[in-house]
């Protein structure tokens, strides 16, 4: 994890470099701005496309500038130009109150117990919790695991121990070099699969298994793998069909494998910005919005520490490995592996119609990085799987305001329920 406690000269900590990569979303923004001003001649001529919802308000729009002679044009050109420069200064103002915002993450992690490579399992486990039940949680290898103990009040690990469970959470880090050849096989039949034998040592008991996100998709192959060794299976946010609502993407990533591919096999990973840039490519507006609402917080508010909190973890992600890179983005996104049977561990399709255990699928309503779309179908395959839908969006499921009583509440309970020996 990066070092967030580096000092400069004047005894003040070292500005942040994120939201990034940087320069993407200032130029995404800045273009767009200007695209706005570029668009107005088209609009004069009357050749502005429109979509549909749009088009009459557009027509009345253009009618109206007409009937108030050439001059508004004028006037109209001035406008837009200057509110361009208002929404790109204050969202430079917002980037700039992060990056200064004082807050540091504190919070001490969680004790590592056990470590092959990179990997390590923490221990949150409370004293005198020798009767608890086990709850192994296993995030995405793409984004640090402390998403799940962010800060001491929007941490799914710290409330699960603090009602009655035992749970222990999967930290992958980055890459090292023995992980850079790494395929999914190895990190689920070999490190997860390591993982899950070092609870069931250390417990006693069969545990529960929690993916979010990608992790779900690792979890869900490992309860197919290990059945007499997991007592029940969560998935959070987990994506399953990559294609349906985004065909476009996945014609996209078919074209993309070749040029891609390469620079991934000479690279060895796919870096963090490579990986950031995707994810904006999914919302290019999403930076601007929240930057600019972030500059109108107060300085030390729970809000804007909050903010800084996530946007400090969004920041400090990691490289994927390059066989993993390969397996995701051009067999997951570009060949919707997963729903055509085609993605294998150890030879063996990950297929959910094989989980038996009892299974709970939580599907946020809001969630952009794994669309409901994406998700339902691998509830629908799961036999006797419940479905819970929630509210909040992908990252604010387990970070917001209400995730302590539509997520974490919901899943503690379900687990002591369904999560016995």
């Amino acid at each position: 994890m990066v070092d967030r406690k580096r000092m400069s000269g004047q005894g003040n900590p070292v500005p942040r470099t994120g939201p990034r990569p940087l320069p993407l979303h200032l130029m995404t923004h800045a273009s767009t701005l200007m695209s706005s001003r570029a668009a107005l001649k088209h609009l004069k001529d009357g050749s502005l496309g429109w979509k549909p919802p749009l088009a009459q308000a557009g027509q009345d729009l253009a009618q109206s500038l007409k009937d108030a002679g050439p001059d508004a044009w004028t006037r109209l050109d001035e406008a837009v130009a200057a509110e361009s420069i208002r929404r790109h200064e204050a969202f430079l103002a917002g980037i700039d109150a992060y990056r200064h915002h004082p807050y540091r993450r504190s919070l001490p992690p969680a004790p590592e117990i056990w470590r092959q490579g990179t990997t390590c399992l923490r221990d949150y486990r409370l004293p005198d919790c020798d009767n608890a039940r086990p709850v192994l949680v296993v995030p995405s290898l793409i984004n640090r695991a402390y998403i799940l103990d962010l800060t001491q009040k929007r941490s799914l690990m710290r409330y699960l121990a603090a009602k009655g469970l035992a749970p222990f959470l999967v930290d992958w880090d980055a890459p090292g070099e023995a992980e850079k050849n790494f395929t999914l096989t190895d990190y689920i039949a070999g490190r997860l699969g390591a993982a899950l034998d070092e609870v069931l040592r250390l417990t006693g008991r069969k545990p529960a298994v929690v993916g979010y996100c990608m992790g779900g998709l690792l979890a869900l192959a490992l309860a197919q793998r290990r059945p007499e060794s997991v007592s029940a299976l969560v998935l959070l946010a987990t994506p399953f069909d990559f294609v349906t609502g985004r065909e476009s993407n996945a014609v996209l990533m078919k074209a993309l494998a070749q040029p891609m591919g390469a620079l991934i096999d000479g690279v060895g990973e796919v870096p963090v910005d490579m990986l950031q840039a995707m994810f904006a490519g999914l919302d290019p507006g999403l930076a601007a919005r929240k930057f600019t609402a972030f500059a109108r917080l107060k300085r030390r508010s729970a809000r804007a520490r909050d903010f800084v909190a996530l946007e400090d973890w969004a920041n400090d992600g990691v490289a994927l490995a390059g066989p993993v890179a390969r397996e995701c983005l051009f067999g997951w996104y570009g060949g919707n592996d997963p729903v055509e049977g085609r993605w294998c561990i150890e030879g063996r399709p990950v297929n959910p119609d094989e989980v038996t255990i009892p299974t709970l699928v939580m599907i946020p309503h809001r969630d952009r990085i794994v669309p409901p779309a994406s998700a339902l179908p691998l509830w629908e395959r799961i036999p006797s799987a419940k479905l819970m839908r929630l509210s909040g969006g992908h990252v604010g499921m387990l970070t917001g305001p209400r995730a302590k009583t539509e997520v974490y509440g919901p899943l503690m309970r379900w687990l002591h329920r369904r999560a016995g020996v």
